[in-house]
């Protein structure tokens, strides 16, 4: 992996930019799809492994069901930036903005890499199938 920073054209951005150099529709980019940011500070249903998650996730696409309007609805919401990528330790270690914040690659299953959205999910890296719906519990 190169360096961000390097002015080389040829390099895909995520490569060639630090992460407080890229534009918004960039950074929205590097998010993997995964949904983990969503559940991860929430608790487990006791012994299954699943986890309880934002209530505008959408358990198939692991993505907000109301992104736009996301801390309207849920204020607690935390929004990831360049700012504070640093200091949000309880993102998980496959994170893309951690990763890259650390300056390790995307991985493979990654959509910036795949040319997949699917790839996260085919690749057990998401939280489909893991998530509980709290109306039927």
């Amino acid at each position: 992996m190169t360096k961000p920073g390097r002015k080389n054209s040829s390099l895909p951005f995520w490569e060639r930019k630090a992460l407080d150099q890229m534009n918004p529709q960039e950074w929205e980019q590097l998010c993997d799809g995964c949904g983990k940011c969503c559940c991860f500070r929430t608790s487990e249903q006791q012994g299954t492994g699943k986890r309880f998650a934002c209530e505008l996730l959408n358990p198939e696409s692991c993505g907000c069901s109301d992104y736009a309007k996301r801390k309207q609805r849920v204020p607690d919401c935390f929004q990831i930036t360049p700012k504070n990528i640093h200091s949000a330790d309880w993102l998980p270690n496959s994170c893309s903005y951690r990763l890259l914040a650390q300056g390790k690659p995307l991985p493979r299953w990654h959509h910036l890499i795949s040319k997949s959205k699917e790839t996260v999910h085919t690749a057990g890296k998401s939280m489909r199938g893991n998530i509980v719906d709290e109306k039927t519990t």
